[in-house]
């Protein structure tokens, strides 16, 4: 935990490959769960994010601050962003590490330099900080299908203890919706990250239950 806050900080990297409504799923549900957030969108996670869900979210951190803080009503201070280039971020040093990192959805690229300790921008570094201090990291890869390299990266980070998640939805709990596929995935998303949620019942529990 946070020494300053009794709720986990978890940091969210999106990322330029398919799945944004993923990611705007999994920060509601963490705003409502009364998480402190610290975001990174990269350029082609803003571009992704306008394609599939129509969202122009400001490029300018402070005004993406204001913008999601506004669109999931989060406390003031709850939700906040920074730029690729912000090494004044704490989440640039181990000494104030998030509780996790969710790199949702997370492309090839970003993969390959994670795997590889490539802190060329702030959502690397905060990959590779999160890594030395043992911290959860978790990459909701969205490739397929996956290249012998793909498989090599996912392996070195699996090694190190890194939770590999591609974004493989199931469907034995009868999806209705897109909306219902979406949740699937983001409940796998809380249940690693240790975070109650409802929107799906475990295995083996029917609506009595």
């Amino acid at each position: 935990m946070n020494a300053n806050t009794k709720q986990p900080v978890i940091a969210i990297a999106i990322t330029g490959a398919s799945g944004s409504a993923y990611a705007m799923r999994l920060i509601e549900t963490l705003i409502d769960q009364r998480c402190s957030l610290y975001i990174m969108i990269s350029k082609a996670g803003h571009m992704v994010l306008k394609m599939e869900a129509g969202l122009t979210i400001p490029g300018s951190p402070k005004e993406a601050e204001k913008w999601l803080s506004s669109r999931f009503s989060a406390r003031p201070g709850q939700i906040r962003v920074f730029g690729k280039q912000d090494w004044n971020a704490p989440i640039a040093s181990g000494s104030n590490a998030p509780d996790a990192l969710v790199v949702c959805p997370c492309t090839s690229g970003t993969l390959a330099s994670i795997a590889n300790g490539l802190s060329e921008n702030l959502i690397g570094r905060a990959a590779d900080v999160v890594i030395k201090e043992k911290k959860k990291l978790i990459l909701v890869v969205r490739e397929t299908p996956f290249s012998v390299i793909h498989l090599k990266n996912m392996l070195r980070l699996a090694e190190t203890g890194v939770v590999i998640m591609p974004a493989n939805p199931g469907f034995y709990h009868a999806p209705e919706s897109i909306d219902d596929i979406v949740d699937f995935m983001v409940a796998r998303i809380l249940d690693q990250l240790g975070i109650s949620h409802t929107l799906m019942r475990p295995w083996g529990e029917n609506k009595e239950t």
